[in-house]
């Protein structure tokens, strides 16, 4: 028993502009408690069982172990803008079922961000809220004019 909670040294390398060297050490019950909780979260984890491309409506599909489908527009994912539909249906399930990858455009998605709303990195996050909010229709110039009737746009409150 007294090798289970004897400490082990592991020696990390970390790349700064000197070479340092540190030690972690890490017992091997907080090893068994870190996997016991990657094993309780294994259950949980988002996992696909099947994606495909589906042209009709120019969208990525992704069923969910959970038996959910998860439908998001081709031209809402990073580094799918300009892909063709047979890239597009060159998808691959990656990384135990939890990531999308399509070789011939080298790109890759993963499953949780995309649950989460998350559709490519900060930039390309920030560009898609740019362009809804530049989005001109007849029910945002409407709300526009009656603001404009009342004053402008209403103040937030404050606290």
């Amino acid at each position: 028993m007294a090798s289970r909670l004897k400490p082990k040294r592991v020696s990390v390398r970390l790349k700064t502009a000197q070479m340092t060297k540190a030690n972690i050490v890490t017992t091997d019950a907080q090893i068994e408690a870190a996997l016991g909780q990657a094993r309780a979260y294994e259950r949980f984890r988002p996992k696909a069982v099947a994606a495909a491309y589906r042209e009709a409506d120019d969208a990525i599909a992704i069923k969910l172990a959970t038996g959910i489908e998860l439908v998001i527009p081709r031209r809402l994912l990073q580094g799918l803008e300009s892909a063709t539909p047979a890239q597009l249906a060159e998808m691959e399930l990656v990384d135990a079922h939890s990531g999308l990858h399509w070789p011939s455009l080298d790109v890759d998605h993963y499953i949780p961000a995309l649950l989460d709303g998350v559709f490519g990195n900060r930039r390309w996050m920030s560009e898609l809220g740019k362009r809804g909010g530049a989005v001109r229709s007849a029910a945002k110039a409407r709300a526009a004019r009656e603001n404009g009737r009342k004053g402008g746009r209403p103040r937030r409150p404050t606290m």
